[in-house]
């Protein structure tokens, strides 16, 4: 025992001469330079976002607007340098939150190929949002216990907030968080990045992005070593984004999307839709719809995986693709504005007479007229009220022939190509939105573009057929058609050329072209780009910039013989195709002009159309309507029309525009940024 308490003490005196020695070199060795570790402070840079800038309509009613919320962002990188990789504190804010584990793993986990949504789509070394919609009392548990949850923050920030609910949400597009491939590339959003930061996606949010988005100011924080902050060294503070007024009027948009909806809901097939309204004296667009439609709040705080799928699925209509610029389908006879051009500039006599006989014999093959109802001797004025087909087929098929038919001259005119490019088709017009569609205008180089791509499969088609169609009549048909494009798909045919003259066959417009080239029709004969942006404007009020509508283009049309073409469409309505569709429409008050159309799909109903603009004499509108597998166009398409002017022109409720012109003026504001109501 004396042994073991000897060596008890003697470890105890060493352990004592180690402390002190430690002591001494802590107090008196190191004591000056780790006194002033202890009082040093530092600067930590914190980048400030700023304020996104509003979407307005053309008066200054809000299209998209920010709202405040507090919203619960996790620490992704500190919570995966924990030893249990976060794991607790995502249980305890799961308990906070209301939301399982699972879940808020999920929400933080950087997307990729193979990883499902909802994940996290933005930069890996920024906060991850988790919910915007946390009250008041979810947020204090979490501030006031922070110890318990390192790494979680609970903050205000402004989120984007949609007055219209699902009203042209194609059109407004959406905002997503930053990713870091964005970064790289955008040295100056690098440069200002605040973590939080999110990005335009689609739509205009995506086009006047760096506008609406502002500068981020930053400050300069004097820490302590523990990180506490002593104060602010330096301040910078953020700039607003700048607001956008818009040419949309929130009026005419609500009207038309009500009437796309009816009308969708009128045609049972019906699996898409599409409603543009334009200003054709301007180019500015007034309205743009595209069903099915969806709402935008869903991207607020990050998407489901769920509802991802639906939006890019083809069973629900894909309801993220706007129909009105990426939708592209055959015209029907809308397109026969571009047809009479065409013949105009072939030499065929504007105030002749043509023969409309029940049908025509194209290259061996009978092309029928409209349920091969024969009209008479018809003038070109006549032939656009009426709709008749085979005085275009003719016509079509005899210029083919100048040029060469199935062994075309080394200098064909290819008249009827040619001219619908001239009036806009076959090429995007330019609209500030991202990914628009071009359309296609199949001429003999298409044609043999396309089989150099096909012929391959067509020729391996011809083979084996179609085995997995079960329809055997459908089947049969689609291996003799590969068959034929095996062989000869290259050569444009004389079908091909009947087909083009009233926009059937390989045809395609977006909305969007039709509507332009009928404001250039019926106005002055210039194409222009329209435009949904008309002004940026700072918070403040003061404008900054206006968005010019550039002219990109003339119709091939001399100035009688486009007021000629305009007054045969203004009898369309009244005493035409849609005299049914506008029975009872006070033309007195407001006369509308037109033409409407009927593209047969195959294995589908016919796709319906109806181009229009009012009022005839000096128009201020064009509305355009489309209905996928609508049926006739004035059965789906004209009557959605004709509800759209009754919208606009008050003919059955007070109107959405009073005085029936669009507004013409930029909207007012305060110097507090506020809207000035007359």
């Amino acid at each position: 025992m004396r042994t073991r308490l000897i060596v008890l003490q003697a470890l105890v005196l060493i352990l004592l001469a180690a402390l002190t020695v430690r002591l001494w070199q802590v107090q008196v060795v190191r004591g000056p330079e780790l006194m002033n570790r202890a009082t040093e402070t530092r600067t930590r840079v914190v980048i400030v976002p700023a304020v996104r800038g509003q979407i307005l309509d053309s008066s200054g009613r809000p299209l998209v607007r920010n709202k405040t919320a507090l919203v619960v962002s996790v620490d992704r990188t500190g919570l995966t340098r924990m030893k249990d990789q976060g794991r607790k504190v995502l249980g305890k804010l799961s308990q906070v939150l209301g939301r399982p584990v699972a879940h808020l793993a999920k929400r933080i986990t950087p997307c990729g190929p193979k990883v499902p949504k909802p994940c996290w789509t933005g930069s890996p070394y920024q906060p991850v949002p988790l919910d915007e919609k946390v009250d008041t009392r979810e947020a204090l548990q979490i501030l006031e216990r922070q110890e318990e949850f390192p790494g979680v923050s609970a903050e205000i920030h402004a989120v984007r907030e949609y007055p219209g609910g699902r009203a042209g949400a194609q059109m407004l597009g959406y905002l997503s968080p930053v990713t870091e491939a964005e970064l790289e590339k955008r040295v100056g959003l690098k440069a200002t990045f605040s973590g939080v930061d999110l990005a335009g996606r689609e739509g205009i949010e995506y086009v006047y992005d760096e506008e609406l988005r502002g500068k981020a100011g930053l400050r300069r924080v004097q820490v302590d070593r523990m990180g506490k902050a002593l104060g602010v060294e330096q301040e910078v503070e953020p700039v607003a984004g700048d607001h956008l007024v818009t040419s949309i009027d929130s009026r005419i948009q609500a009207v038309t999307e009500k009437a796309l909806q009816r009308a969708m809901k009128s045609a049972p097939q019906a699996d898409g839709g599409a409603a543009v309204v334009l200003d054709p004296q301007t180019g500015r667009v007034l309205a743009l719809s595209s069903a099915p439609d969806y709402d935008p709040a869903v991207w607020a705080g990050g998407i489901s995986e769920r509802m991802y799928r639906h939006l890019l699925s083809e069973k629900s209509g894909k309801p993220l693709v706007s129909r009105a610029i990426n939708g592209q389908f055959a015209p029907g006879s809308t397109f026969k504005v571009s047809s009479v051009t065409s013949m105009l500039r072939a030499g065929y006599p504007l105030n002749g007479k043509y023969s409309c006989p029940g049908s025509v014999n194209v290259g061996g093959r009978a092309f029928n007229n409209f349920r091969g109802i024969p009209l008479g001797t018809l003038s070109l004025h006549l032939a656009l009220v009426k709709s008749c087909d085979t005085i275009f087929y003719r016509a079509a098929f005899e210029e083919y022939t100048r040029d060469g038919g199935r062994s075309p001259k080394k200098n064909a005119k290819e008249v009827f190509a040619n001219t619908a490019r001239k009036f806009g088709f076959g090429s995007p017009t330019g609209i500030d939105l991202p990914g628009e569609s071009s359309g296609r205008i199949p001429d003999r180089r298409w044609k043999k573009e396309t089989w150099a791509l096909t012929s391959a499969t067509n020729c391996k088609r011809a083979g084996t057929g179609y085995p997995e169609v079960k329809d055997a009549a459908r089947a049969a048909f689609l291996k003799r058609l590969a068959h034929e494009n095996c062989t000869e798909g290259f050569v444009l045919r004389p079908g091909d050329s009947a087909n083009f003259s009233i926009g059937q066959g390989d045809v395609l417009v977006t909305p969007l072209q039709l509507a332009r080239a009928y404001a250039a029709l019926v106005t002055d004969g210039k194409v222009r780009s329209p435009r949904i942006g008309w002004a940026l404007v700072r918070p403040d009020g003061k404008v900054v910039k206006k968005v010019p509508v550039p002219v990109v283009g003339k119709l091939p049309l001399q100035e009688k013989e486009r007021l000629y073409i305009k007054n045969a469409l203004s009898q369309v309505a009244s005493d035409g195709t849609a005299a049914g569709a506008f029975s009872g429409f006070p033309m007195d008050k407001v006369r509308i002009g037109g033409k409407t159309g009927t593209a047969e799909v195959w294995g589908k109903t016919d796709t319906s159309w109806f181009a229009s603009f009012a009022p005839t004499k000096n128009p201020r509108f064009v509305v355009v309507v489309m209905v996928s597998q609508g049926g006739m166009g004035a059965q789906t398409a004209a009557p959605a029309a004709r509800e759209i002017y009754e919208g606009i022109f008050g003919i059955k409720k007070p109107a959405a525009l009073p005085g029936g012109k669009p507004v013409s003026k930029l909207p007012a504001f305060a110097p507090d940024g506020t809207v000035i109501r007359e």
